[in-house]
């Protein structure tokens, strides 16, 4: 079992992101209104879309509203604002105060891990109750059996920890450049393009699912909802499944390499 000082350092990680925006009330208040706002305008949007048409790409309307919703409720899973605290790996490479992380009595891989679980259990927090108010509102619907819905909360962790693995690969590029605000916004742009976060994946060319398919985007986000709305059956969800477990294990091990290359490139911009 953990010693004492060991869990008390790893609360305290855990919980660096999440205080910084509950003691800070209008960052709580900006964060609860645009999560509202971007909700009722992706439901009326799709709403909009399947008004003149019943069932498009195997979704009908409500399916289609079902996954946007919950697309946007995910998201506020890791959509903490850590720049504001200064807390980016991008902002300490850039000040040097990334040296910081290799001089404290907690690993740098196990405080950004610990970080992100207490972002993650914060953010899901925020999805909860979003959830609960648009199932209550009708916006969302629930899932068809209890077999669904076990079968997606199974989807959505593996899909959450596949998200963490690549965001923090992400961050590691900070390590091997000195300029890369730019490319770390197509990253991003990228994993939401392709983990199905602006739209479904279905209603994009063929080229484009094939090419996702070989790419760990879709095991995000794409597959805990399509499983959660239908698009995917129960009968293929075990392969899917398998699926992201395995993308688990390839970026686990890929990160924990980079990790130490990045050990010895701890210099930064004007550091």
């Amino acid at each position: 079992m953990p010693s004492a000082p060991s869990a008390l350092r790893a609360w305290r990680a855990a919980r660096v992101t999440p205080l910084g925006e509950l003691h800070t009330p209008p960052r709580m208040t900006a964060a609860l209104v645009r999560l509202a706002v971007q909700v009722v305008l992706v439901a009326s949007l799709w709403r909009g879309l399947y008004a003149a048409t019943g069932t498009t790409a195997g979704l009908d309307r409500e399916q289609a509203v079902t996954y946007a919703v919950l697309a946007v409720l995910a998201t506020r899973v890791r959509e903490l604002d850590q720049y504001s605290g200064r807390d980016t790996v991008l902002q300490h490479m850039h000040f040097g105060t990334i040296v910081y992380w290799y001089l404290r009595p907690l690993p740098p891989q196990r405080y950004y891990a610990l970080r992100a679980l207490g972002e993650q259990i914060y953010g899901f927090a925020w999805a909860i109750v979003g959830y609960a108010v648009c199932v209550a509102a009708g916006v969302v619907q629930l899932p068809k059996s209890a077999a669904v819905a076990g079968v997606f909360m199974v989807s959505l962790l593996l899909g959450q920890w596949v998200l963490y693995y690549i965001m923090l690969a992400i961050d590691q590029l900070c390590f091997f450049t000195l300029r890369n605000g730019a490319a770390m916004l197509i990253l991003i742009f990228a994993q939401n393009l392709l983990s199905g976060v602006y739209a479904p994946l279905w209603f994009f060319p063929d080229w484009f699912i094939t090419l996702s398919g070989f790419l760990p985007f879709q095991a995000t986000l794409s597959v805990p909802l399509s499983l959660y709305v239908g698009r995917i059956e129960l009968s293929a969800a075990w392969a899917q499944l398998a699926i992201q477990a395995a993308w688990v294990v390839v970026l686990a091990l890929l990160t924990r390499l980079v990790w130490r290359r990045a050990a010895r490139r701890v210099i930064s911009q004007g550091g």
